[in-house]
C-alpha cells in the first residue's frame, strides 16, 4: 500500500493553498524558470497519496521554488544527479550544468552564471524602525533555507525560525557576479503586535567573495504609505539543506 505523504500536505497547508492553487504555483513557477509543467490538482493528489513516489526534475525544481525547501525536505527521496530524461510528452527535462545553469540538448541557457553555489541556511537579519512604538529600532531574524536555480535564489524561513513566532519570511533573488537583487514577502503573526499584515518589497544586496555573507538594503511601503527602507544582512550557517540540518536549525535564531 502506498504511504501518504503527510510532509509536503503539511507544507502546502501551511502556505493555506488548496491543491488547485498549489498546482497553479508550481505551473507558474515552471513558466517563470523557462520549464513549462502540467502540474494539474490530481498530481498533486498522487504525490500526497503517495501514489507517485517521487516528482520529476521539472516538477522537482518547481516545488523547490514554490515552497523554499528542498524535495527531500518535502517528504521525497533526494533526487539523484540531474540529467537529460525523456519527460514523456515528447521534450526534455532541464539538465544543470557544473555551474548549475540549465542547459537544453546540451546549450547553454543565455544568462549570467552565478558566482557559486548560495544554497544551504542563512541566518537572516534586518533592521526597521517601528513609528508605533516611540521609532524604536528593531531587529528581525530568521534561518532561512536558499536554495539555488541557475542564477535565481528561492528562499523561506523555517516554519518554528522567526525570531518573531509565526512571522514567514520568503525571498525570490537573482545573482548577477556578486549583485543579488530581488523581492521580499513577510506575513507577520496574527497575533503579534501588527496582527497578520502583510509587508513586501525589494531587496539588494552585494555578496562577499567567500560566498559566505550578503548584505545590502531593503525597501518597502510602510503603513501610510510611505517609503521605508534599512540594512539586511544573509550570513550563511550551513551549506546543507538535508533533513537532519533543516532540523537542526527549525528553531528562532539567537
Amino acid at each position: 500500500m502506498a504511504t501518504p505523504n503527510g510532509t509536503l500536505r503539511a507544507v502546502r497547508m501551511g502556505m493555506l493553498m488548496s491543491q488547485d492553487e498549489f498546482a497553479r504555483a508550481i505551473r507558474q513557477a515552471g513558466d517563470q524558470a523557462g520549464a513549462p509543467n502540467d502540474a494539474s490538482k490530481r498530481l498533486v493528489q498522487r504525490w500526497e497519496s503517495g501514489t507517485t513516489t517521487a516528482p520529476r526534475p521539472v516538477y522537482a525544481r518547481a516545488l523547490e521554488a514554490v515552497t523554499g525547501l528542498p524535495v527531500e525536505a518535502l517528504g521525497f527521496p533526494a533526487p539523484t544527479l540531474a540529467r537529460i530524461a525523456d519527460d514523456g510528452h515528447g521534450g526534455h527535462d532541464l539538465q544543470d550544468s557544473p555551474l548549475g545553469i540549465p542547459v537544453a540538448n546540451g546549450s547553454p541557457a543565455p544568462q549570467t552564471a552565478p558566482r557559486g553555489n548560495y544554497s544551504g541556511i542563512w541566518l537572516s537579519t534586518y533592521e526597521y524602525v517601528s513609528s508605533g512604538r516611540g521609532n524604536q529600532v528593531l531587529t528581525g531574524k530568521h534561518h532561512v533555507v536558499l536554495l539555488q536555480h541557475g542564477n535565481r535564489l528561492t528562499g523561506r524561513s523555517l516554519p518554528g525560525a522567526s525570531l518573531n513566532p509565526d512571522s514567514p519570511l520568503t525571498l525570490d533573488l537573482q545573482v548577477d557576479g556578486s549583485t543579488v537583487t530581488g523581492t521580499w514577502t513577510e506575513q507577520t503573526a496574527s497575533e503579534g503586535y501588527y496582527r497578520g499584515a502583510r509587508y513586501f518589497g525589494a531587496i539588494q544586496m552585494l555578496a562577499e567573495p567567500t560566498g559566505r555573507r550578503m548584505a545590502g538594503k531593503w525597501v518597502g511601503f510602510g503603513k501610510e504609505f510611505d517609503v521605508n527602507t534599512g540594512p539586511w544582512e544573509l550570513r550563511l550557517l550551513n551549506p546543507s539543506t538535508d533533513k537532519g540540518t533543516l532540523a537542526t536549525y527549525n528553531q528562532p535564531p539567537e
